[in-house]
């Protein structure tokens, strides 16, 4: 990349009318990297907005292949951004090469995935009630029902993850799948990545011939609420902070046409171990669990942030063995200076909690993250303490002792919601608990059994989703095919005749595709 000079990408061109001008940083020393980028103005913002509202007829309305070839197109381009590249985001985030390399293939295989989507049809839910004419003591009309998409929607990037939560991350190419344009706010920790990645989707726009404001992207801090309250928006993908997440919610139920926003926030993730497998392999599961603790300098919104177990010998043997293996684990640079200014006003509040005891963990100095273990008194969760329950993002976690089952229960139920909870057991044990697994049911969008909640697969049946705090909206997930949902919304047609109706609705089904007729589950024409 030549270009020194960092410019927002609205309607397929460059723009840099504002002022302002921002620096992106080198994780590790701190020192700024070449480039400046410039701050979005209203205007900008607003010209973003309307771009992506001129292209959202026209995108919406390609056909589905049309729409899977700009997909395909954009993870070839992502897949061949090379060694310079991945050395950008590296000095960004502080990230290792083959992070960055797994996630560049995670973020193209989510594309083509999503590509495998628009080829096999079922998005578009398909539904056919025919006529009933000669129905008593009222007749049928003719119904029929598809999907469409929403419009164009607002994605805010992630910090942890700089490309498969972020430019072209999961909330991107679900919304560009479902047919709806994106205005993307670049996230102010990798600002450069963020630009390698737009130009991607840019050329791959153009390769494709997609309309020129299906992809727009824009820099700076205190833009989003432009966004969000732009009325062309018509729904909002975010990742990141509880005050974040709820924030934007605010502004778009404050619109004079209040718009959804799917907003994955705060999770604790909660690992319970049972006594027995405790007792068979506890050495092993208090390695696996720091592991899982650290693993990134725990910057993963799936990282366990609290553990619970039943009283007994075994547990206190693990308990030793897991500080034990904490206090080995070595100290990592975070993403950026903000997130560890935040990683330490957490540790602060939790060693200043007078319900909390410090476990493991050298003090937090310098510029690299300690990983720490705190143990809470289970009346604190009992009690509903807030404290114990705000996720405090990065290697750290909070252990709790239970008596017996009754007290397993009530702080089951003193949980707010998550994205994960993990069940640590023998087979023996999991089938007699599994009334646990079926209280978290109601708690969690995700229950492992015998791993750990580090590690989101891209597939068709993944739920990263869970009730608030986890997410504003439980009824979807940010990650897995089900995340084209979020972005599409229901039409029904009346009385249409053929010619007039989209080809998912047509008796001769043109497109092949399997529909629900009259109740049954059919790929034939009518």
């Amino acid at each position: 990349m030549t270009t020194l000079l960092g410019h927002n990408y609205i309607g397929g061109r460059r723009s840099a009318d504002g002022t302002t001008q921002l620096q992106s940083f080198d994780a590790t020393t701190g020192e700024p990297l070449p480039g400046l980028y410039f701050q979005a103005s209203e205007a900008e913002v607003n010209a973003a907005a309307d771009a992506a509202a001129a292209a959202y007829p026209i995108y919406r309305n390609l056909s589905a292949e049309k729409r899977a070839t700009f997909l395909d197109a954009i993870a070839d381009e992502i897949d061949a951004l090379g060694d310079e590249f991945v050395a950008t985001v590296c000095r960004e985030t502080a990230l290792p090469a083959g992070r960055i390399q797994g996630e560049r293939g995670r973020t193209s295989g989510q594309l083509r995935l999503f590509a495998k989507v628009l080829r096999r049809g079922d998005f578009y839910g398909a539904r056919i009630d025919r006529a009933l004419p000669d129905r008593q003591p009222l007749p049928r009309p003719d119904l029929r029902q598809y999907r469409i998409a929403l419009g164009p929607v607002a994605v805010f990037g992630a910090s942890n993850f700089p490309m498969a939560f972020s430019t072209a991350g999961g909330d991107t190419a679900s919304a560009l799948a479902a047919g709806c344009p994106v205005v993307f706010k670049a996230h102010s920790g990798h600002m450069a990545t963020a630009e390698w990645v737009a130009d991607a989707i840019i050329r791959a726009a153009e390769r494709t011939q997609m309309p020129a404001g299906v992809f727009n992207m824009i820099y700076g801090g205190g833009v989003g609420e432009w966004l969000v309250k732009h009325p062309a928006i018509q729904a909002v993908g975010f990742t990141g902070s509880l005050k974040g997440g709820n924030a934007l919610g605010q502004m778009a139920a404050t619109r004079s046409q209040p718009i959804p926003v799917f907003a994955e926030m705060s999770s604790i993730n909660p690992v319970f171990l049972l006594p027995e497998a405790l007792a068979v392999r506890g050495e092993q599961i208090a390695a696996q669990l720091a592991g899982s603790v650290t693993m990134g300098c725990g910057q993963f919104c799936t990282n366990p942030g609290l553990v619970i177990g039943l009283r007994s010998p075994q547990f206190s043997t693990f308990l030793e063995t897991f500080c034990a293996s904490m206090n080995q684990q070595p100290p990592q640079t975070m993403l950026n200076a903000g997130t560890l200014d935040s990683y330490s006003r957490g540790l602060g509040e939790l060693h200043e909690h007078p319900g909390l005891t410090h476990l493991a963990g050298k003090p937090q100095l310098g510029n690299q993250a300690q990983p720490q273990v705190f143990k809470a008194d289970v009346g604190l969760l009992l009690k509903g303490d807030e404290l114990l329950q705000e996720e405090v993002f990065g290697p750290a976690t909070i252990v709790i002792e239970v008596e017996d089952r009754a007290q397993l229960t009530a702080a089951l139920q003193g949980l707010r919601g998550q994205l994960t909870a993990t069940l640590i057991g023998e087979a023996d044990e999991l089938l007699e608990y599994r009334w646990l697994a079926e209280m978290l049911q109601e708690k969690v969008g995700r229950i492992l059994l015998n791993g750990y909640p580090t590690g989101v697969e891209v597939c068709e049946a993944m739920v990263h989703g869970g009730p608030y705090p986890a997410t504003s909206d439980s009824r979807g997930t940010s990650v897995g095919t089900l995340a084209i949902d979020r972005f599409l919304r229901p039409v029904c047609f009346q009385n249409y005749p053929d010619a007039l109706l989209p080809e998912a609705l047509q008796d001769s089904n043109p497109l092949r595709i399997r529909r629900l007729v009259d109740g049954e589950v059919t790929q034939s024409a009518l």
